[in-house]
């Protein structure tokens, strides 16, 4: 063990020396431009070594499916016929120290003789600095958008920070807030000295100038709003010490934002930002960065008793321009504030108050109810809040509750007769409960109304997403009004903090120059019409051409699940599909292996295994190669069950097609799946022109890998299902267009990938290396005759907060998994981070210049912005590489973490630009980058891989039988249930897409 554990974590130090006695290197490498980073690998005119340039007599050999076959994957790295020349360049010891000597490493058991190697994190991330920007993009066309930004000057005042301690404690940030204010009220021009601080809701109190003490103590008496169930209200006395704690340094923050400091003063940047959340978290209804308010705009209903509500987006972002105010409009679903029998009517979509419930129904409004506030309506001004802890079994007429302590019993009826005068109307009706469950509290429904204000948190049906997707949806021009109108709403230059920290925020979008990147040329294949396609506006069509690489499909069977189609419009819809594939380019036989059988819904898997295995026998041990499925439009978990059997049991690769798409046969719709079918079997759709004559930077001169990965986790509620991890990696080169994903499922909400490298103990083979790195490197070898000399990696879904740990992890594993291939491997690695939850938006900067924007009013696409708004040191930009069909568009923000390849700014931009036209769904450039988009289809489609018991554990919440969950954490760290595998003719394709 020990000396398994000492050998990774020295690979990349003793390889060094390897490599230094291997090949003397003529050129020291030049560091990086702080001095910091890595060195570059490969100065940026050196011209690769003459065998490295792909030969036309090679290329052909290379780019054939077949390459050099590799029995044992470990000898992947057996010496190719070409020599290596970047990747064998030293890695200096200085520049991998960080990432590996930091990082220590522990061992857990994982049943019987299995040991799984465990990557912690270093002790201090500050050991590590992102790449720095290597300048600014030129390419392209410039031109000015507008971004949802406004320059905020930044305070000449000393801000200072005070520990808050209220006792007794109060887990409540609105009860904390309460006593703040009541404080600030009592003591502001005695005790505070005329200072108005703001407070952050929890531990922290914020000045501009010091208070007249270090040390204070309070008492403060709050009148309790929602207690007891009778009787006076209660007044609590709070204790409240305040003490000083530190003075923010804000001329840290004035060089960061200047350029001449790396690091980010976090404190400084929180403190401003909790100073401008002050009123607004007084006025509107704060749900984490937003604030939202029926005021806003009128709010919309959607639905089973839940409205949407208008809000804004608020952060304070540093930039080049110095602080700015970043504003987005958004939209949340709240619970209406209706009286409880008619939100309980909304719920079950029927009259309440003539029928008795249901056990279905008493569940629902249990589900609905659970933890939602209400006020009493039956006591004229009284009005007490309660929270809803449950829901009686009965109905009201039969329940009743000691008075006393002699157990004297009286009906609820009678009591709020006699107590209140109010007479209870609807007795079939069950009562809520309120309060906790020792002592339990009645309250009849039609005596109730739900407080205002309350967000809903669990999931929206299919129609509530639709109904607020309309809402939020909106055109570019009004989004843009709207955002100037709430900063002008929002009056920063009145705002009483703002003021007493001399923050000035200006009401002005910020103008930013952007470039328009131009559409790369598309290659299609030499016998169609077309045979190379220039994209008009982030869109082109089939029309005319032919598939570059089209496959054959001679062996294939369809199942009908819908009981309204009738099998001769089946065969109908099959025909005019397979003549689709061969008009696209494919050979495809028109008549299928058995005939389309017809099956039951619910009968999935017996369907599937009998057309499997009735189509095997007909085929005498040749495999099926396709199966088309119609499905009825509402499905529930039949597209799940059908993906998991096929892909992970049968081994078959499958197409869906929607009951409303055989009805309504569309020329467009058959182009769309003739696209999907093909590259599911192993086929290419287009490929950049630029790739095919070697012109694309860093990626044509020598063997280039490109990953893409992600993490999605389970909904909100969900609190024992796994989160799935998918990484996919190009298959191809020079190409880049194919690509093979792998998925597994990990810890609850964990976000470093765990299985991108791993070692266990085998009792005949010893130390066995594993991991998707390690297999997608090993397939990239088997399908090329090439090993990867330089790794791009495309991170999607990593929030700011988490970059240092994602990179130090994950480029750990990726060095790793590298070097357990061969001993002083070690490719050069530019690790991207990608984002499409951020708040920035691009708008044109004249609405009516028709050449300056698309059909939908959006910025053109192949947009980019690396200035202005962007970090002031680090490598990021924005790009919008999508034409908008609808809304606003989102840009996707690109940060390079890592880049050991030493990408120019227009290299790194126009190769993200150029794969966002290699998309194989569809004929139109997408708006985040394809390796991230296909990683995101892989980890959604392995949601449906977990077994049926797990999912349903994660969607009931835990309440029923959450058993399966529940055993699996139980059984240690890495007790989560391994997903069964993808069969191996499926692992090679783009089974996701």
């Amino acid at each position: 063990m020990r000396q398994m554990k000492e050998s990774s974590e020295q690979h990349l130090v003793i390889k060094t020396h390897l490599q230094n006695s291997m090949n003397p290197v003529q050129k020291t490498p030049k560091t990086a431009q702080n001095g910091k980073g890595p060195p570059s690998h490969e100065p940026q005119n050196a011209k690769p070594h003459s065998q490295t340039s792909p030969s036309s007599k090679n290329r052909g050999r290379r780019r054939g499916r077949g390459g050099r076959k590799s029995d044992q994957s470990d000898v992947f790295m057996r010496p190719s016929s070409r020599p290596c020349t970047v990747a064998d360049k030293p890695v200096l010891a200085h520049q991998a120290g960080p990432l590996v000597t930091d990082i220590p490493h522990g061992c857990v058991e994982n049943g019987g003789n299995m040991c799984e190697m465990e990557m912690g994190f270093p002790s201090s991330s500050k050991s590590l600095t992102f790449a720095p920007r290597p300048g600014y993009g030129q390419l392209g066309t410039k031109c000015i958008v507008k971004a949802n930004h406004f320059f905020t000057e930044l305070p000449e005042k000393d801000l200072n920070q005070y520990d808050v301690t209220i006792t007794p404690e109060v887990s409540s940030r609105t009860v904390n807030r309460a006593i703040m204010n009541e404080l600030v009220k009592l003591y502001k021009e005695s005790d505070l000295g005329m200072r108005l601080p703001a407070y952050d809701g929890r531990k922290s109190l914020y000045t501009a100038g010091e208070l007249p003490f270090a040390w204070k103590e309070f008492k403060i008496k709050l009148v309790d709003e929602e207690d007891g169930i009778n009787g006076p209200k209660r007044e609590r006395e709070y204790k409240v010490v305040i003490k000083f704690v530190a003075r923010a340094n804000l001329h840290h923050l004035g060089q960061f934002l200047a350029g001449k400091r790396a690091d980010a003063p976090q404190e400084a940047l929180q403190i401003l930002d909790i100073v401008l959340r002050e009123l607004s978290t007084r006025r509107y209804c704060p749900v984490g960065r937003s604030f939202f308010s029926p005021d806003i705009r009128a709010p919309q209903r959607l639905g089973e008793g839940l409205e949407s509500w208008c809000g804004f987006y608020q952060s304070i972002r540093p930039t080049q321009m110095g602080l700015s105010l970043n504003i987005d409009m958004s939209s949340a679903a709240f619970i209406e504030a209706l009286p409880v029998i008619e939100f309980v009517g909304q719920l079950l979509g029927k009259d309440v108050l003539s029928r008795p419930l249901s056990d279905s129904d008493r569940v629902k409004i249990k589900k609905a109810l659970r933890g939602v506030k209400v006020e009493v309506t039956h006591r004229g001004n009284v009005r007490r809040k309660y929270r809803v802890s449950g829901l009686t079994s009965q109905p009201t007429r039969e329940l009743v509750f000691p008075v006393d302590d002699n157990s004297t019993m009286k009906s609820v009826v009678e009591y709020f007769q006699e107590m209140y005068g109010f007479t209870i109307q609807h007795a079939h009706l069950p009562c809520l409960q309120v309060g906790n469950q020792k002592k339990a509290n009645y309250l009849p429904m039609e005596a109730c109304k739900i407080v205002e204000g309350q967000r809903y948190t669990k999931r929206l049906n299919e129609r509530q997403i639709t109904a607020l997707l309309k809402v939020t949806c909106q055109r570019p021009r009004d989004q843009e009004n709207d955002i100037l109108q709430t900063v002008q709403h929002n009056a920063y230059d009145q705002d009483p903090y703002a003021k007493e920290f001399g923050i000035k925020i200006s009401e002005k979008l910020a103008s930013v120059e952007a470039r328009i990147l131009p559409a790369p040329w598309l290659k299609y294949h030499e016998t169609g019409k077309e045979k190379d396609c220039l994209p008009q506006v982030g869109q082109w069509n089939m029309m005319n051409k032919k598939m570059i690489n089209g496959m054959t499909v001679s062996r294939w069977a369809c199942i009908n699940f819908s009981r309204s189609v009738q099998e001769n419009v089946a065969r109908g819809f099959c025909n005019e599909l397979a003549q689709m594939c061969q008009v696209s380019g494919m050979e495809f036989n028109p008549e299928p292996v058995i005939p389309i059988y017809m099956a039951r819904p619910d009968q999935v898997e017996k369907a599937l295994k009998h057309v499997y295995h009735a189509s095997m026998n007909k085929l005498k041990g040749k495999e099926l190669e396709l199966l088309l499925a119609i499905l009825p439009d509402n499905n529930g978990s039949l597209y799940g069950d059908l993906k998991r059997i096929c892909e992970t049991d049968l081994g078959l690769i499958s197409q869906c097609c929607l009951t409303k798409h055989v009805f309504k046969i569309s020329k467009q719709y058959l182009a769309n799946v003739s696209l999907k079918i093909n590259v599911k079997m192993g086929g290419r759709n287009t490929v950049l022109l630029d790739a095919i004559s070697c012109r694309i930077p860093l990626v044509s001169d020598i063997p280039t890998i490109i990953f893409g990965a992600d993490v999605t986790h389970p909904e909100n509620g969900e609190d024992s299902s796994p989160s799935i991890a998918a990484v996919v990696a190009s298959q191809d080169w020079p190409e880049v267009t194919k690509y093979a994903g792998l998925v597994c499922a990990q810890a609850h909400r964990q976000e470093l990938i765990q299985d991108l490298y791993k070692t266990w103990h085998d009792p005949v083979r010893g130390t066995v290396s594993g991991g998707m790195i390690r297999d997608l490197l090993v397939s990239f070898r088997k399908a090329t005759g090439q090993k990867p000399l330089r790794i791009i990696f495309y991170r999607d879904g990593v929030s700011e907060g988490q970059f240092y740990q994602v990179l130090l992890y994950e480029l750990d594993a990726i060095r790793k998994a590298c070097a357990s291939l061969e001993p002083n491997y070690q490719p050069p690695v530019t690790f991207i981070v990608v984002q499409k939850r951020h708040h920035t938006r691009l708008f044109a900067n004249n609405h009516r210049d028709r050449n300056s924007t698309d059909r939908s009013g959006n910025i053109l696409p192949g947009t980019v912005v690396d200035s202005k708004i962007c970090h002031p040191t680090e490598f990021d930009f924005y790009l919008c590489s999508h034409a908008g069909i609808q809304g606003t568009s989102r840009p996707a923000h690109y940060h390079v973490l890592w880049d050991e390849n030493n990408f120019t700014a227009d290299g790194i931009q126009s190769l993200t630009n150029n794969l966002c036209y290699t998309y194989a769904r569809c004929t139109r450039s997408v708006s985040v980058v394809p390796p991230a988009y296909y990683a995101h289809l892989a980890a959604f489609r392995a949601r449906f891989y977990m077994e049926p018991e797990m999912q349903e554990n994660g969607s009931n919440g835990g309440g029923g039988g959450g058993h399966a969950a529940k055993a699996t954490r139980a059984s240690g760290e890495t007790g989560v249930r391994p997903l069964p595998a993808l069969k191996e003719n499926v692992k090679r394709v783009m089974f996701y897409c």
